[in-house]
């Protein structure tokens, strides 16, 4: 088992020197990674402060040397798949291979889209974001690519350098019980769940347990196409005695517990405790 920690960049983490000295105290402490949130403005009623994760992370590389980097996750229909290429590229370069793009939809249509005049419907979404990572890993072969779609056109290109990586992981995330996103994450790399409790009056998000997991994992299994490595990670808090709960993910298929720093349940100073007493340390 690995384990990660994700960094919002939003409110009182808004700063890119906390999030650095974050991310260099998590390596200090034994984590295996740190992944940034990315987000414009989050919510339209409160605009909290945002930093930039692309900015962050291309910190967060020069200044470590062995723990994994990435989004969690990156709301790539809002943004152009050839500088996306070219980012996701440089990181891999400047971290010397440690680069993983979590991706997906996003949690606010509104706030991140109609916010700028952008369609937030999730099915137009949806169909940027796949051709967005189809044109990224395409680019990122470093061999002449093309592209003809809906929402993007793309000439014979070649994208020269090449990753460090043979190719750059690319983890989908999703909240299921939604399916498609998880069809999606089968055609990739790794998948990043959410578990969600629908509601007649809303819902709220609940850490898989292993159970779950396992449902999950089966599901996707069925749709992959590969029979090559595949990572499996799961948000949650692990309480101190987590030697069986970690044994019992780890026989579902879970490769990664990510702790994320929920702002509203995680004060900055608490996330500084959480992350210097490192993955086994917390309780």
């Amino acid at each position: 088992m690995r384990y990660a920690i994700n960094l919002p960049v939003i409110g009182e983490y808004a700063d890119p020197r906390v999030l650095v000295e974050l991310a260099q105290d998590a390596e200090r402490a034994g984590w295996d990674a740190v992944f940034v949130w990315d987000s414009l403005v989050f919510d339209v009623r409160t605009q909290p402060p945002v930093t930039d994760p692309w900015i962050v992370l291309a910190a967060i590389a020069a200044t470590t040397e062995r723990v994994r980097i990435g989004t969690m996750v990156a709301q790539l229909a809002r943004r152009r798949p050839w500088k996306v290429a070219r980012e996701v590229v440089a990181l891999d370069h400047l971290s010397g291979g440690r680069m993983i793009l979590g991706a997906g939809l996003g949690f606010s249509g509104e706030a991140e889209f109609e916010q700028f005049g952008e369609d937030g419907d999730a099915r137009v979404r949806a169909g940027k974001l796949d051709e967005c990572l189809s044109i990224v890993r395409g680019l990122c072969t470093g061999e002449p690519f093309a592209f003809t779609g809906e929402h993007y056109n793309v000439r014979e290109t070649t994208f020269l350098p090449r990753p460090v990586q043979d190719h750059i992981p690319v983890w989908i995330a999703g909240y299921w019980p939604n399916k498609r996103p998880f069809r999606r994450a089968a055609r990739w790399d790794g998948a990043a769940p959410v578990e969600m409790d629908l509601r007649d009056d809303g819902f709220s998000i609940l850490p898989s347990s292993p159970q779950s997991a396992r449902t999950m994992i089966d599901y996707i299994s069925r749709h992959r196409t590969s029979d090559g490595p595949y990572d499996v990670i799961v948000s949650r808090a692990l309480p101190r005695e987590r030697t069986e709960l970690v044994s019992a993910y780890e026989s579902a298929g879970v490769t990664w517990i990510l702790r994320d720093m929920l702002p509203w349940e995680t004060p900055l100073e608490e996330a500084v405790r959480i992350v210097r007493a490192g993955p086994l340390g917390e309780g």
